[in-house]
């Protein structure tokens, strides 16, 4: 039997989370800002959970209707088949937004939605009153352009929440967005891979955990285990197959920063997510790294300004990475920042640049793969990404699941 899924992902990482979920075998239908809609076999809920490395949540779709009005809601919900996963003594909490829809009030939806589960519920078993003791079936409806979507979340826990990082530094880069970072820098075994600024290590561990194909779910649970729907062997031969496509790689990655403390969580989560044996990680100052006549990539996140560090700090800290950085050789550099004037900071105009989004923060991917040119100086010549027209959806979009 074919069901119809919706993985979500930070503004920006949809054509990752599409090519992820391409090459596992499942059909593409729709992409809209922060949602890739796919078809597959129950085999999808469990191989997406653990393999999706871009994704944020996992959701199965019962199904999306017009809805500009509460009735029209309620009336939608209700001839949902819900008798399908939840049963009479089961839980169903309802949460969910709304996005430039007549239907804004997200607790009267919520509410609304609730009753017509209830009711739909009520006749197919014939019971008035509901424990909700049983499995969790946690409901999602969204809302946009006054069409309902309604689901049920798969995953439980977001899922950039990996189980190898259960503790951070003080600005965290979420392991979903490292990945995606890692994936457009095209990491290689013959070339040092070095996150100079690598905090609790999410980068490093991301582009190791990739290089030797391990799956990013493969140490933590998904709600969606407890479902009866799903034959637990579908479980076992996916956890089997991740253990069996792991690899022996010999890519190579450094994770170093100024910060001991942060070096020690960085350590233990190496350790945790294992890769301890593909990352070194060490104490250095990033304004001090050195090439070793080696061919190396830099990706790298450094303070914004907002949470580290003070604003005029941090472009000092900029301006000093362009000068130093242009000593690396041909080396390519990768680096996210929230800074609208990072180039200029840096002395040097980017090759590419793209947009995307660290939480709600809107950042900038400056990419410098080709050689630099010793005699340039930055000149503003092609208008920045931010200066595009703006996303309404996204900036509207206050919680992103």
């Amino acid at each position: 039997m074919t069901y119809t899924f919706v993985a979500t992902c930070l503004f920006g990482l949809e054509h990752a989370l599409g090519e992820e979920i391409d090459a596992l075998g499942y059909e593409r239908i729709a992409t809209i800002d922060g949602r890739v809609t796919f078809r597959g076999d129950l085999s999808a809920a469990v191989r997406c959970n653990l393999w999706l490395r871009t994704a944020e949540r996992l959701y199965l779709s019962l199904g999306d209707f017009h809805a500009d009005s509460f009735e029209a809601l309620f009336e939608g919900t209700r001839r949902l088949p819900w008798e399908a996963f939840i049963g009479r003594q089961d839980r169903f909490p309802v949460t969910g937004h709304a996005i430039k829809s007549r239907l804004y009030s997200i607790p009267d939806c919520q509410s609304i939605v609730k009753k017509a589960i209830v009711e739909r519920l009520k006749a197919k078993y014939g019971i008035s009153w509901f424990s909700e003791e049983g499995v969790n079936y946690a409901v999602e409806f969204f809302i946009l352009n006054d069409r309902a979507h309604l689901m049920i979340d798969l995953s439980g826990t977001a899922l950039h929440k990996r189980g190898y990082r259960p503790v951070a530094n003080a600005a965290p880069l979420r392991e979903t967005l490292a990945a995606a970072l890692v994936k457009i820098a095209r990491p290689r075994e013959d070339v040092l891979f070095w996150d100079p600024m690598c905090g609790s290590g999410t980068i490093a561990i991301e582009a190791a955990m990739q290089m030797a194909n391990i799956a990013p779910g493969f140490r933590r649970s998904f709600v969606a285990e407890t479902f009866p729907q799903i034959d637990k062997n579908l479980w076992l031969s996916a956890r089997e197959e991740v253990a069996s496509l792991r690899r022996e790689t010999k890519f190579e990655a450094y994770a170093s920063d100024i910060d001991p403390d942060a070096l020690a969580i960085c350590k233990e989560n190496c350790t945790r997510a294992g890769v301890s044996g593909i990352v070194k990680a060490f104490e250095r100052n990033a304004l001090e790294i050195r090439t070793g006549g080696r061919r190396g990539t830099i990706v790298t996140n450094p303070p914004y300004g907002e949470r580290l560090l003070t604003l005029e700090e941090t472009e000092a800290l900029y301006r000093n990475m362009g000068k130093h950085f242009a000593t690396l050789d041909a080396w390519q550099i990768y680096i996210l920042t929230s800074h609208e004037q990072f180039e200029k900071l840096y002395n040097r105009r980017a090759d590419k640049v793209r947009k995307l989004y660290n939480g709600m923060i809107p950042c900038y991917y400056y990419q410098f793969f080709k050689k630099p040119d010793p005699n340039a100086r930055f000149q503003k010549n092609r208008p920045h990404p931010a200066s595009a027209k703006p996303q309404t959806e996204r900036e509207k979009w206050k919680k992103h699941k």
